[in-house]
């Protein structure tokens, strides 16, 4: 019998069924978090009695007749940027040590919960969600479960969710978007991660890092797992995001996929490898694969998104940023003092830029169904050999500065074990679509790519 904790579809199957209780999956869970969070530090609040509560009572409510929900009996974790009620919201940082447990739900949390999902605690995070590597200054950096000898970097700023679901401690979690931070962590972490389009999802009880760009999405171990979820936070009839069965072998039949000429920066060789094998393998399951020639870089245009970044970080938590002694960690803090010299002439300036280039990103996908690019341009570094004031986000914030969505799932693993993330990058509002062509990347793989520690 195989010993790899559920998927999410998996929990809803045996708990909508009967075949489980909801507090059954709620014990599991917990038995999983506490045997390997002290070594994964994934999870930062841990509410067991809480959650046994909720699960006991769903129970009974089944008992009763009452329909089960979409997610009924799923355990999730959220991002400790995203207010729970009766948990405490640490956003990762000393500044809000103390805190008191929130009397409100965030809004997507209230749907979930709606849903019949059960919170079962706070998950990790760099600093108010700045910080694309994962690493955390002050409170510590969750292990990417893939390296059991060197602690790699886990992706952030959603680090804790990517963790806790690569791992199998819960079959599904919340994370944010801003210029990366759920598809970083997926790909550093080999998970799937959908960044959805600005404005879809409520951010209403989420700590904000830029409302211009700030996103909400769904961290899962399968595409079907995200798109259940992804329908749940966005209030869409049950199973409308769900992609069909396909032919495996012929699976992008008819389908065009845009391959940009330049990205800008040259990929480890590794990601290149994967990269090219994953064009080989969606050509040969039927794929056009099209030559996409911006004007710039996939890189270059996403420079300019780190602006409006440090404005709204620094307009945000100025009076962190500026206490003396302070008690941010030092990159996030120079990331957000970057944002105080910059002037409201070089920020309009920015989105006028952005704004005539939005025609062109456009235009293109008039003659492709998404653009496919790596989702990092290397695997999972060891934690503080890479240079913290850069940013691995060269390729998401593309998808951020100009209001796209897109998906990013593990298409290979290395020669060391390490996994790399692909992206289709499409449309704003076209989740639906990103879901689908990652569906069909999966099935022509042979299904997910697995992190090791799971059956561990």
């Amino acid at each position: 019998m195989s010993t790899v904790p559920l998927t999410l579809e998996e929990t809803i199957k045996k708990t909508r069924s009967g075949n489980a209780s909801v507090e059954a999956m709620v014990i599991a869970a917990i038995n999983r978090i506490t045997h390997a969070n002290d070594r994964l530090k994934a999870f930062v609040h841990l509410d067991q009695t809480r959650a046994l509560d909720e699960a006991r009572h769903l129970d009974r409510l089944a008992a009763l007749g009452t329909p089960r929900g979409p997610l009924f009996g799923v355990p999730l974790a959220i991002k400790d940027i995203i207010h729970v009620a009766g948990m405490p919201t640490g956003g990762g940082s000393l500044t809000r040590k103390g805190a008191r447990a929130e009397a409100q739900d965030a809004v997507v949390v209230q749907r979930l919960k709606n849903a019949g999902a059960i919170i079962i605690g706070k998950v990790a995070t760099v600093e108010y969600a700045f910080g694309g590597w994962g690493s955390n200054e002050t409170l510590g950096a969750p292990v990417n479960p893939w390296d059991q000898k060197q602690h790699r970097v886990p992706g952030g700023s959603s680090n804790g969710s990517g963790v806790s679901v690569a791992s199998g401690l819960v079959p599904g979690a919340l994370g944010t978007d801003t210029g990366g931070s759920i598809r970083l962590p997926s790909s550093f972490s080999g998970l799937v991660g959908l960044k959805t389009t600005i404005g879809l999802i409520p951010t209403t009880g989420v700590l904000p890092l830029s409302e211009l760009l700030d996103t909400i999405g769904p961290m899962t171990r399968t595409v079907r797992d995200a798109a259940l979820l992804f329908d749940v936070l966005t209030e869409h009839p049950e199973g409308t995001s769900v992609p069909s069965p396909v032919n495996d072998s012929k699976a992008f039949e008819g389908k065009r996929i845009g391959i940009p000429v330049e990205l800008g920066v040259t990929p480890h060789p590794h990601t290149e490898k994967i990269w090219q094998e994953t064009i080989n393998r969606i050509n040969a399951a039927g794929a056009t694969c099209v030559p996409i020639r911006f004007s710039k870089s996939l890189a270059d245009y996403a420079a300019p998104c780190g602006m409006f970044l440090a404005i709204d970080g620094y307009r945000h938590y100025r009076e962190f940023v500026e206490e003396t002694p302070n008690r941010i960690g030092e990159a996030v803090r120079r990331r957000m003092m970057s944002g105080k010299s910059i002037t409201a002439v070089d920020y309009l300036e920015n989105l006028l830029n952005r704004d005539r280039n939005k025609a062109a990103i456009d235009k293109a996908f008039e003659s492709i169904d998404a653009l496919l690019t790596p989702t990092t341009a290397f695997p999972a570094p060891v934690l503080g050999e890479h240079p913290e004031h850069d940013s691995p986000a060269v390729f998401t914030r593309f998808a951020n500065y100009f209001e796209l969505a897109a998906i990013s799932l593990p298409a290979g693993v290395t020669s060391e074990g390490l996994p790399v993330g692909v992206q289709f990058i499409v449309p704003g509002f076209q989740e639906a679509r990103a879901l689908d062509l990652a569906y069909r990347l999966e099935r022509s793989l042979g299904g997910p790519i697995l992190c090791p520690h799971l059956a561990s």
